[in-house]
């Protein structure tokens, strides 16, 4: 019977703690999170791999350094309502769910986003609510939101999204340039969005977050 608590202790210790993400809420929300249940039963010996797991539907769950990097950078409290785009089974909303006040995780695939809700409540993120749509519409009934995150790779963001970012506001968007992917974490001021380097990673751009192609008369 495989050990998914040592293998999380693992994945801790040489993806996480070596990537320079120190805020203890997030460490001991990765070694909380039993990963192996937001995947595919089929994927479970694969769940704590240093690579993204692909899902189905042009969805990845993120490798952990990355995620744990963007939260770091995030510094998600728990005053904080967060809008959790791309969600899958629900993974990276569970782990924000212990940082934040409560968590919308957007999800357009309907298999997954039906899923979602009983794992969430077996590992007791109580606090995150699961709402199907089009991932380049958010849930703006539930907005405005302190921090937005992106659980995949974006092109160009959706202005519908940057308008539910409250003034002074966080988000964090993985940056696809061809091959190469980075990091940027942009916070609202007066009402434009300021962005930073942080970090480079890579994942598959999502739909809805494609370069629009630019017509010409």
């Amino acid at each position: 019977m495989t050990d998914f608590v040592a293998r999380r202790n693992i994945m801790v210790d040489t993806q996480v703690r070596p990537s320079d993400v120190t805020r203890f809420p997030i460490i001991q929300a990765m070694l909380d999170i039993p990963r192996e249940k937001f995947v595919p039963n089929n994927q479970r010996e694969a769940a704590y791999i240093g690579e993204n797991i692909e899902l189905g539907s042009g969805r990845v769950l993120l490798e952990p350094r990355t995620l744990a990097k963007i939260l770091e950078a995030l510094d998600v409290s728990g005053s904080d309502l967060v809008l959790d785009i791309g969600s899958a089974y629900g993974y990276s909303s569970a782990v924000i769910s212990r940082l934040a006040q409560a968590v919308v995780a957007v999800e357009s695939d309907e298999a997954m986003a039906s899923e979602a809700p009983a794992i969430l409540a077996e590992v007791g993120a109580d606090n995150v609510v699961v709402h199907t749509g089009p991932l380049a519409q958010g849930a703006a009934e539930h907005g405005l939101y302190d921090v937005i995150l992106i659980q995949g790779g974006v092109e160009e963001l959706p202005a519908s999204i940057a308008d539910q970012l409250k003034e002074g506001g966080r988000i964090a968007c993985l940056f696809m340039e061809q091959n190469l992917g980075i990091v940027r974490i942009g916070l609202k001021s007066d009402g434009v969005l300021v962005w930073r380097f942080d970090f480079n990673a890579s994942a598959p751009v999502l739909e809805g977050y494609e370069k629009q192609e630019a017509f010409a008369l």
